[in-house]
């Protein structure tokens, strides 16, 4: 991860942070998202030989999936607490095999470009988190659980390392 934030930096992103080492990501740029999208993805193929989907959320849009939050009253346990974010919303028909696959514990959400899921009993052997981890839901997506969310919001609030 320090390379990656060196070569975002060198870039011209600024305050580069990463969290953990699956691709966390919190920068500043006058770009608009998609720009934004592009350019880290072109930065990743060059420098990293990766060719990776890159899905982006400025800090308010990251907000507002906090602050929605449409499963805090059952999803009690932050790591089985899924947010997908997609890079465009998913067609009616997918929405529609996304909640038939659910198991009957299981909650999802769809709600725009996020979906919101819980799995109370596992998430390795969920099929909705098979579905949700695929290719098949035709759009770009990445999740990341709630404690995870959460910590990239509060380090996006952060004041910038100097």
């Amino acid at each position: 991860m320090p390379k990656l934030r060196d070569a975002l930096a060198e870039a011209g992103f600024a305050d580069v942070r990463t969290y953990v080492q699956s691709g966390n990501v919190v920068l500043s740029s006058a770009q608009k998202s998609d720009a934004v999208a592009r350019s880290v993805r072109r930065v990743i193929t060059t420098e990293f030989g990766l060719d990776v989907a890159v899905v982006t959320r400025t800090r308010a849009q990251l907000a507002k999936v906090v602050e929605r939050n449409p499963l805090a009253r059952v999803a009690k346990d932050p790591k089985r607490y899924q947010v997908s974010f997609l890079d465009a919303k998913p067609s009616r028909a997918v929405v529609r095999r996304i909640e038939a696959t659910a198991d009957p514990k299981e909650r999802v959400v769809v709600d725009g470009r996020e979906i919101y899921a819980w799995h109370p009993d596992t998430i390795a052997r969920s099929k909705l988190w098979a579905l949700l981890a695929g290719q098949d839901l035709g759009v770009t997506a990445t999740a990341r659980n709630w404690a995870t969310v959460q910590k990239l919001l509060a380090l996006a609030d952060a004041p910038a390392p100097s």
